[in-house]
């Protein structure tokens, strides 16, 4: 994919998305972070956790690229939210358990979580 949020689909040049371009950084953020968690402190049990839902919150919005319709976007949009959410729990888990030390992946994660929210809220309220 191009730099800056440009994404080509099937020869289609689509717009520009933060909230895809954010995901998809933060996705790539979360493996490292797990892959080093794994490897350092030897812990799978909650890195299986927050990779499984930290790379789904990107998943779930590309696939809200494709929605049937309005409702069927803004309903991937809050799976995207609520894998999210989950993320930022494990995270501040992993955290406040002394397994890893730096809150900016979970900095990162907040981040995502407010586009989410304010990108449902504008669909919601277009949806008119």
């Amino acid at each position: 994919m191009p730099q800056g949020g440009t994404d080509f689909i099937f020869g289609v040049m689509t717009m520009p998305s933060p909230l895809q371009d954010k995901s998809k950084a933060f996705a790539l953020e979360i493996i490292k972070v797990c892959n080093e968690i794994k490897r350092t402190k030897r812990e799978s049990v909650l890195t299986n956790q927050l990779i499984r839902s930290g790379t789904s919150i990107g998943a779930n919005i590309r696939e809200a690229m494709y929605a049937h319709g309005k409702a069927d976007f803004i309903a991937k949009l809050q799976i995207a939210l609520k894998e999210c959410s989950e993320s930022e729990y494990w995270l501040e888990l992993l955290i406040e358990s002394g397994y890893y030390d730096d809150s900016a992946v979970l900095n990162q994660c907040t981040e995502v979580k407010r586009l989410l929210i304010a990108s449902i809220n504008t669909a919601k309220k277009n949806q008119i």
